[in-house]
């Protein structure tokens, strides 16, 4: 299966997988019985002279795989949409796209009251009779598969992939670990480019998946299969969560794999996963290349490296200066992606070159290996002096006075900005404590100014944290200060 799948092999490969049993936590009869009946009433749609315009929503793992492999299979532009996006979020996205078709309970979707849908399909066993306002033309994206991506200030957006892109990814990855058949043990939500790599990784390579909950995880409900061919990914706070517990700490370690991404894991939980044995692989991969496009092998993880790895063998990664001029190894700069994975742009607007410029800075050691310091948007200049939030939250983090933070930049008349951070304090944490112990651990202009005690930091399902709403809580807890 080197070659993107034509729609008819497609769902050939669908029912001759569905004679194995490939699948725990998803009845995979019902999701073959499920994708060839939507894929028959697609193409009758598309032989009627419409391509409609998909929103995927479905909470159910069995529906949202079977609406997506049967728009994959006719063609179909279809949109993965988060169903818990609340009304402001849907309204982001109707904004840029109007759908010809609804897939999900729309009662239980915050769509606003005026959205109109020609025709929405609240159940999938029932299509209706009429499709009314499907007898226009269909648009030009045909095999468009649009991903949502907020990245770090929450505002969504659709990375434009197609079958071939993300089948690259698979096959790097396969390429990478040297395994034909990934097995894949899935905790996070589908319908987010983490999960559904998951799942394509394993239908492609004739691999296992497990799809669970991750609340049923944490409990303690373990799935009873041979965990040493398996791969899990993960983003940090919920490998914290597993490593609070001996037992979940223990079955993480049988994994063949855990891969870690979605946003920047700290050191202290990179050690702790390291005494316990944990085959992690920290990743460094975006919504825009279909996931991981460069990892930390496990043996070279526990052999006690601290990086995001090698390349994967189907992208390149490059370092370049603010000027674009190409940087030597060991030098800090702007990361540029090229791929077979990488998107095609943003919705509905294609890239005009085949290469990507995350926000991100970093440089590649001697070794190959990629490093990561943090992010251009949200470096902080005070006085005139660079600060870069990551390398100051692992100091608040080291000191163990907090279990969560995040630094930003407030403005400031007189320095530019000031060093302010939200905390989750630990116990009885005070700032004067925090303060106290980051006197020989950062520089003076490093530490923060600011110290702004919150209950719990404003991070998305996969870990990153929103920093529109993070500023927003920053600038109401300095207004309430300067009123007091």
């Amino acid at each position: 299966m080197e070659q993107p799948l034509a729609s008819g092999l497609l769902l050939q490969h669908l029912q001759a997988r569905s004679q194995t049993d490939w699948l725990i936590g998803v009845d995979q009869v019902k999701l073959t019985d499920l994708a060839q009946h939507l894929f028959q009433e697609l193409t009758q749609l598309i032989h009627q002279g419409t391509t409609p315009k998909i929103f995927l929503a479905e909470r159910s793992p069995e529906r949202f795989l079977a609406g997506f492999l049967a728009a994959c299979a006719a063609q179909c532009p279809v949109f993965l949409c988060n169903p818990c996006w609340v009304q402001a979020e849907w309204q982001q996205v109707l904004d840029l796209v109007t759908p010809d078709l609804i897939w999900g309970d729309c009662d239980s979707l915050a769509l606003p009251s005026n959205t109109l849908a020609p025709s929405v399909l609240e159940d999938f066993a029932q299509v209706p009779p009429k499709c009314g306002g499907l007898g226009r033309p269909g648009s030009d994206h045909s095999g468009w598969i649009m991903i949502p991506t907020g990245g770090s200030s929450g505002r969504i957006r659709f990375a434009i992939h197609t079958w071939s892109t993300l089948l690259a990814s698979v096959r790097g990855c396969q390429q990478y670990f040297e395994v034909q058949k990934i097995n894949s043990y899935c905790v996070l939500p589908i319908y987010h480019v983490s999960g559904l790599m998951q799942f394509l990784r394993s239908f492609v390579s004739d691999g296992k998946l497990v799809v669970q909950p991750f609340k049923q995880l944490e409990a303690g409900d373990y799935s009873s299969i041979d965990l040493t061919q398996f791969f899990i990914s993960l983003v940090p706070t919920q490998l914290q969560r597993l490593l609070e517990r001996q037992e979940s700490s223990h079955w993480l370690a049988q994994f063949h794999t855990v891969l870690l991404g979605g946003a920047p894991a700290w050191n202290d939980l990179l050690e702790a996963a390291r005494r316990d044995r944990i085959r992690l692989a920290p990743t460094y991969g975006m919504t825009e290349t279909a996931s991981q496009i460069a990892t930390l092998h496990p043996k070279d993880f526990l052999a006690g490296h601290q990086n995001s790895g090698r390349v994967l063998p189907h992208g390149n990664v490059s370092i370049h200066s603010e000027s674009g001029e190409l940087l030597l190894p060991g030098q800090v700069g702007h990361i540029r992606i090229q791929a077979e994975s990488l998107t095609l742009g943003y919705y509905p607007q294609l890239f005009e070159q085949p290469q990507f410029q995350p926000d991100d800075l970093g440089y590649l050691d001697q070794q190959g290996y990629l490093h990561i310091i943090g992010r251009s948007s949200h470096k902080i200049i005070t006085g005139g002096e660079n600060v870069f939030p990551a390398e100051v939250e692992a100091a608040i983090r080291a000191t163990n006075l907090v279990t969560d933070v995040c630094v930003i930049g407030l403005p400031n008349a007189h320095w530019g900005q000031v060093v302010t951070a939200l905390y989750v304090p630990a116990c009885q944490t005070t700032s004067t404590n925090l303060s106290d112990r980051l006197q020989a651990r950062l520089s003076k202009f490093k530490q923060p100014k600011y110290w702004i005690s919150v209950e719990h930091l404003p991070r998305n399902l996969q870990g990153k944290v929103n920093y529109e709403q993070a500023q927003a809580i920053a600038l109401k807890w300095f207004q309430n200060r300067s009123t007091a």
